[in-house]
């Protein structure tokens, strides 16, 4: 018999354990053209609590009492398709099942061992992707200028700091909690990180640790964090808006600060963005990835869960902050 993971209730607020059912269904028989997919490694990310609500987005919702889906790698267990083998490994959209038909349809083969699957979900998947491409193509940061990153211990900030590192700007970072303010200075050489639960003067702290102004700010929360940052920012700065976790369980839309006469006071440029809007750059993204990992001038940090079982918990603790980097349940 085969586990599904269905989206029970719509959330209201903060999601819950009991917006999500567990199902069982018959064992899936692949038909010709069709593979038969074991899931290896499922991604869990802030955006999908935007899927769980009937409300117009850039992607449509997912319904009632049907599969949730994220990406996923899976293995090949069976196939009746010309393009796939048995014990090829793949990437793809899919369904929060442990086993699953498909088409071949959106699938990316991955040429790796078993191993090393999981950084396809992260810093060579949509992870990475979403880092370079807001930041290069956004942000567009020069030699010398200084980057803040919001939710910067995730797997996107976490990434777009390194690669600011790397393109040799000063980078520094937002998070949660002491221990990540040392992960983000120790293992992914920000130049500075401040915990803005204790910091007292959010905007002050930023300004003490940007004397020269920010000139790109990459936002992953919105709400407070971001108000405080706005405040020090530099004439023509940049801002790729490219998540707000702090305000995606609000009930009610949150009043804060106006930003427009921040934005034409300083003549800066904020812009929203998902990942497939630079569709086409993915490939060169992907090369360049690889290499700086390859190279040691990238790492990541994974927050791996075993059990299928566990897949709902994973993603309520990302809003608990309870990840280093990439959130991933191992089946």
């Amino acid at each position: 018999m085969n586990k599904v993971i269905l989206l029970h209730k719509r959330p209201v607020g903060k999601p819950a354990l009991s917006d999500f059912k567990f199902a069982i269904e018959e064992d899936p028989v692949a038909d010709e053209g069709e593979l038969l997919l074991k899931t290896l490694y499922v991604s869990v990310d802030p955006y999908l609590r935007g899927r769980m609500s009937d409300s117009k987005s850039y992607v449509p919702p997912f319904q009632l009492n049907k599969p949730i889906q994220s990406g996923i790698i899976a293995e090949v267990i069976r196939s009746n398709h010309t393009d796939f083998k048995i014990g090829n490994f793949v990437s793809g959209n899919l369904e929060w099942k442990e086993y699953q038909i498909s088409v071949g349809s959106g699938l990316t083969k991955i040429n790796d061992s078993a191993d090393n699957l999981s950084k396809y979900l992260g810093i060579l998947g949509m992870t990475g992707l979403t880092a370079y491409c807001g930041l290069t193509e956004i942000g567009d940061p020069k030699a010398g200028e200084t980057i803040v990153v919001s939710g910067a211990a995730g797997a996107v900030g976490s990434v777009v700091g390194q690669i600011g590192k790397i393109l040799g700007c000063r980078v520094v970072g937002i998070t949660g909690a002491d221990e990540k303010v040392d992960l983000l200075k120790s293992k992914f050489h920000f130049d500075q990180a401040i915990n803005y639960k204790t910091a007292g003067n959010l905007k002050e702290a930023i300004g003490n640790a940007c004397p020269a102004g920010v000139d790109v700010y990459f936002d992953n929360v919105g709400g407070e964090i971001s108000d405080a940052v706005l405040a020090n920012i530099n004439k023509y700065a940049r801002i790729p808006l490219c998540g707000a976790i702090s305000l995606y369980n609000e009930t009610k839309p949150p009043v804060g600060p106006r930003i427009q006469s921040v934005l034409l006071v300083k003549s800066s440029l904020m812009r929203g963005f998902i990942v497939s809007d630079f569709s086409d750059k993915f490939p060169a993204a992907i090369k360049q990835l690889a290499s700086w990992l390859k190279e040691g001038k990238l790492t990541y940090a994974e927050t791996i869960v075993e059990g299928f079982d566990h897949i709902p918990q994973a993603f309520l603790d990302l809003f608990e902050g309870k990840n280093e980097g990439k959130m991933i349940v191992k089946i």
